[in-house]
């Protein structure tokens, strides 16, 4: 998720910069993206991956039925 700009703390300036960008003098400054490290990208894209799995083959049938059943019953309370 980028991070905000930062703009003016005093309300002149601000509204300088406001004015500015709304007459096409000046710019609003753009949000910048921060860059990621590869590794760690695909270092949690692979934990990612294994996750969901992994912990429903280590779950009993009669596990995973009642956490389905609790999700199901959460989902339609959410609807009335």
């Amino acid at each position: 998720m980028p991070k905000k700009p930062k703009r003016p703390r005093d309300s002149n300036q601000l509204a300088h910069l406001i004015i500015g960008a709304a007459t096409g003098e000046t710019e609003l400054p753009e949000a910048q993206e921060p860059e990621k490290n590869p590794a760690a990208v695909a270092l949690g894209r692979l934990g990612g991956l294994k996750g969901g799995n992994a912990r429903a083959a280590k779950l009993s049938k009669e596990k995973r039925a009642a956490i389905a059943k609790k999700a199901a019953l959460t989902r339609w309370k959410k609807k009335n």
